[in-house]
């Protein structure tokens, strides 16, 4: 019918060069024509689609046997080529869905532009996002004299090249290099960062495996190069080309004192909630790491390098003590005794010293003391001449947490190596603003009118039609004795797409991923498509203007519900928008809650927070520890009671340090009550 849309059959003698002798390929392209049956010349499917028009021509709309699927998108590749054709320095243009690499289907542009006005890459991008939607931007762009024809005159799709495997990134752009001398900084501190030998200012940082973690380590190193970035401006401006424009030199002034910080200060939120548990054994509740060394320590150097940890790093000298409004976190002054302990397991026997090393580590374990210290405990263990030395690192977890074990390790080493060489004085970064001045802030901040407004969207929560964690002993006791661990990993390349492919298609980080799975495993668990989650962040958020936290040593963690629902969702895709869309929603990436709940006073918001049902699922994101393809060796990644941390590739020490293939000993006190029934931690390592 006049108007409709359909596939053009085009009949002739013409239509039929190339076929001799390919019967299966004629099979495929020619059927007998349906009005003279019988007689005349088959029609030939040329796979375009057209409409008849009122007067009798026929309007061409592109090609039929183009619409491809890529990542779940169905892409019509005419509605790519049709918007790169109305771009004036095009003459022609053609897109391909390109599989190079098995699995690895991506859209390539070929385009003949005229010489004197070609455009960049980064020009037909923004050109085409004024009309596509991002799953229709091709990965790469090939530019091309002109376009490979076919003996018909029709463009040899088969003959045009492959894109240059390496001048392209995983978000699509072509490979564009620095182009200022602050560029050039950016893409030295992604490159290291983010683990990858090479990085355009065009690669989109999320897209090419980078997350929230990952961008306060960005913000420290580019301070430390003496560029101000923030936190906030990496998820704003995404790329190095766009960063670099709101990036300044010099330094602005922060409320960060450089000699060590003393005195009282209020307890954080999630200090806080962990004092409303009343743990039994609750000075034994810590992260700990134990390492097998390369080689030897000296142990004056390493002595020397924990004392100046303790003097740099204000809550490694916590502790508690009762007040009138409750606990609160007192910080010491340096120079109390090292918590450095050598231990002398030279005469054990090999048979017997798995058991020696786990006994003496869980007896330095428990040797931490909120009230009068210390919170720290290195311990040294000899094993002899030869068999290599182990080293545990102890800290309670109200100060550490996940970003500080990074900044810790980075510090140690270097103290180390500074010491070893007999340096007068270790000289570690610049401080930035101390845990104290945080706590204080934070306190300040819940009272305000600022906060008050998120009180709405924290109280709206639905939470009590959620379902419950099906147990099997519902009066049993739930303690860390009885916690057990299940353990799972993926392979590298299913890895590799969560990373680079999933965030370059849906604008996702990795934690929308893994909650999207979370939720769907839970609803094919319990039957229900809501589910009501604790999750935590890092809690370093842009708060105050004059607060810069990414070298902050201290437990920040934000720890806040989330009632998170499948909907309507049909299919995986659907249901990872729906969930990012939800997690968007949360104001300050759920900072304000804790601030709520747990310091506001002078309203009813935290009690009526507090009588609200509680999660029984906590979620927690650890973030990426080791990236392959590096052009550096790949730093130390630990996974032990339940956080990770990394020694810094860019540590000059000579030794390596890997985890130790003895148990720790319990990080956390067997007596203490668990907090919920389900803990999931991910992170990403190897």
């Amino acid at each position: 019918p006049i108007g409709v849309r359909g596939e053009l059959y085009i009949g002739g003698v013409q239509v039929a060069r190339g076929y001799l002798n390919r019967a299966e390929l004629t099979a495929e392209r020619f059927v007998p024509d349906p009005f003279v049956p019988g007689e005349g010349y088959p029609l030939y499917r040329t796979g375009d689609v057209a409409r008849w028009l009122p007067g009798g021509a026929i309007e061409y709309l592109g090609r039929g046997d183009f619409q491809v699927k890529i990542r779940g998108f169905r892409i019509e590749l005419g509605e790519i080529e049709a918007a790169l054709s109305r771009h004036p320095a095009v003459r022609e243009v053609t897109v391909l869905a390109r599989e190079d690499e098995p699995g690895q289907k991506r859209l390539v542009a070929y385009l003949a532009c005229e010489p004197a006005s070609a455009p960049t890459v980064a020009e037909l991008r923004a050109f085409l996002k004024d009309t596509l939607p991002d799953h229709m931007v091709p990965s790469a762009f090939v530019l091309l004299g002109s376009m490979p024809l076919t003996s018909s005159g029709k463009v040899d799709r088969a003959a045009l090249p492959s894109p240059d495997r390496d001048g392209e990134v995983a978000l699509g752009e072509a490979f564009v290099a620095a182009r200022t001398a602050v560029e050039e900084g950016l893409v030295r501190i992604w490159a290291a960062v983010l683990r990858r030998k090479k990085v355009g200012i065009h690669d989109n940082f999320f897209a090419i495996g980078g997350d929230s973690i990952l961008s306060i380590q960005v913000v420290s190193r580019a301070q430390q190069a003496g560029l101000l970035i923030t936190p906030r401006q990496i998820f704003q401006h995404q790329t190095i080309a766009e960063l670099a424009e709101v990036a300044s030199s010099g330094r602005v002034a922060v409320d960060a004192e450089q000699g060590p910080v003393t005195g009282a200060a209020p307890l954080t939120p999630i200090q806080r909630w962990w004092a409303s548990l009343a743990l039994s054994g609750a000075h034994h509740w810590n992260q700990a790491f134990l390492l097998e060394l390369s080689e030897p320590l000296d142990v004056a150097a390493l002595e020397r390098a924990v004392d100046r940890l303790l003097e740099h790093h204000d809550a490694l000298r916590l502790r508690l003590r009762a007040s009138d409004g409750g606990l609160e976190q007192i910080f010491a002054a340096p120079g109390e005794l090292t918590p450095l302990r050598i231990v002398d397991l030279a005469e054990v026997p090999t048979a017997a010293l798995a058991a020696a090393i786990e006994e003496a580590s869980a007896e330095a374990q428990a040797s931490l003391d909120l009230h009068a210290g210390p919170v720290v405990r290195v311990a040294y263990l000899d094993l002899g001449p030869a068999r290599s030395p182990r080293l545990l690192l102890a800290i309670h977890h109200l100060a550490v947490d996940g970003v500080s074990w990074r900044i810790l390790f980075e510090d140690l080493w270097s103290a180390y190596d500074q010491a070893r060489a007999g340096s007068a004085s270790i000289a570690l970064p610049p401080k930035t603003t101390s845990f104290k001045r945080w706590a204080e802030r934070l306190a300040e901040h819940a009272e305000s009118a600022t906060l008050a407004r998120e009180a709405d969207f924290w109280l709206a929560q639905d939470r009590r039609g959620t379902v419950s964690v099906p147990v099997d002993h519902a009066t049993g006791r739930n303690d860390e004795a009885s916690a057990r661990t299940v353990t799972v990993s993926l392979g590298a390349e299913d890895t590799e797409h969560l990373l680079r492919d999933v965030p370059g298609v849906y604008r996702t980080q990795i934690n929308d991923v893994l909650l999207t799975a979370f939720i769907e495993a839970f609803a094919s668990w319990t039957g229900a498509s809501t589910a009501l989650v604790d999750l935590e962040g890092h809690g370093r958020e842009e708060l105050f203007p004059d607060v810069d936290v990414t070298r902050t040593v201290g437990w920040f963690t934000s720890l806040f519900p989330v009632v998170l629902s499948l909907g309507d969702a049909r299919g995986p895709g659907e249901a990872l928008k729906s969930v990012k869309e939800q997690l968007r929603a949360i104001p300050e990436r759920g900072v304000g809650y804790g601030l709520l709940r747990r310091l506001r006073r002078g309203d009813d918001v935290g009690d009526a927070l507090a009588a609200m049902p509680g999660a029984e699922v906590i979620f927690n994101y650890l973030g990426q520890f080791e990236q392959p393809g590096s052009a550096e060796p790949a730093p130390v990644s630990l996974l032990v009671a339940g956080e990770p941390a990394t020694k810094s590739s860019r540590s000059t020490s000579a030794v390596q340090a890997r985890p130790a293939r003895e148990p720790s000993g319990p990080a956390l006190s067997p007596r203490a009550a668990r907090t919920h029934l389900l803990e999931i931690i991910s992170s990403v390592t190897g």
